[in-house]
């Protein structure tokens, strides 16, 4: 690959034929490799060779990625024994009627406070981030995802439904850590510990987020709120975020079992299909497809899932 672009720079027509390449088609089809071929005087492997080399110089490394995944697992791990400690002694986690009672003068203590803005404000770091963290397909869609976040976690608070927004939050902390441990095990190419990391994920995902959720704080909000303090204005459009969460809960829960199935049936990687900003070379995506376990260390990593892993092909993150 350097003997191919030492060559390809070795006068300044050459590295101005490049430019061109580069500028106008990024990622030629089959006929505009040949006519490059025939027009700039390249064979077709030189040009090819070129654009992969020059497609992966934007590619996030392993070691840039591990690191995103680590600032995460400390944050996950750090909030969720604050938040579940705090719930502990808390009413409403073992009586969800307690949310209600006395709304909306409902003291807000200072545990509450700081486990409520600290959520807060890392959901505003992960939107702001993105412009400058490693870009993947799925953009966009995590953008929408994590300013609906901060608009859900900003509503709850100024609506003094700060109660219940603790317990949804502490549920979907409880999978996020297993999430970014697969990811780390994944970087690190410790393939048996990421698949068994996975599968724990999954188990806790579907658990949480199929069964707590809609059986405990679905519950709570649509049906013992309205008993106990009626249908409050804002009622219609806090359970219709939540509702809409819940659907998305499904799809990724869909995802996460389909990788798994994948894996299970054929031995072989299930590729993420949120990706990073580019594709690996044609070698290194063989080379992909023929390893064993969930995850492939290639360029294709993390999920529908959210980080949730939306989409590593499993949602980085709610």
């Amino acid at each position: 690959m350097q003997a191919c672009e030492e060559e390809m720079y070795r006068d300044t027509e050459t590295k101005d034929k490049t430019l061109y390449l580069f500028d106008f088609l990024q990622c030629p089809d089959a006929k505009r490799l040949e006519g490059l071929s025939k027009q700039l005087d390249w064979d077709v492997r030189k040009i090819q060779c070129w654009f992969r080399h020059r497609r992966n110089q934007d590619k996030p490394t392993t070691l840039a990625k591990f690191c995103e995944s680590m600032w995460r697992l400390i944050f996950y791990l750090c909030i969720f024994i604050y938040g579940l400690n705090f719930l502990w002694t808390a009413p409403w986690f073992w009586d969800t009627r307690q949310c209600w009672y006395n709304y909306p003068f409902q003291p807000i203590t200072p545990g509450l406070y700081y486990y409520y803005i600290t959520e807060l404000a890392f959901y505003w770091s992960l939107m702001f981030s993105q412009f400058t963290d490693i870009k993947r397909k799925d953009f966009l869609i995590m953008f929408v995802h994590h300013l609906a976040t901060v608009g859900l976690i900003t509503f709850s608070y100024m609506n003094r439904m700060v109660r219940v927004g603790t317990l949804v939050l502490c549920v979907h902390d409880a999978s996020d850590i297993l999430l970014e441990v697969a990811k780390l095990a994944n970087y690190a190419k410790y393939q048996r510990l990421c698949d068994a990391t996975f599968i724990m994920f999954g188990v806790v995902f579907i658990v949480t987020r199929l069964g707590i959720y809609p059986i405990w704080i679905l519950n709570t909000t649509m049906f013992e709120s309205w008993e106990i303090i009626g249908p409050y204005p804002s009622w219609w459009l806090f359970n219709g975020l939540l509702l809409i969460l819940q659907v998305l809960h499904v799809s990724w829960s869909y995802f996460i079992i389909r990788i798994a199935y994948k894996a299970l049936a054929r031995g072989k990687v299930s590729k993420d299909e949120r990706s990073d900003v580019e594709s690996s070379s044609e070698e290194e995506d063989m080379t992909s497809n023929n390893r064993k376990g969930i995850f492939s260390p290639s360029s294709n990593d993390n999920n529908r899932i959210n980080g949730h892993v939306t989409s590593d092909q499993w949602v980085e993150e709610e």
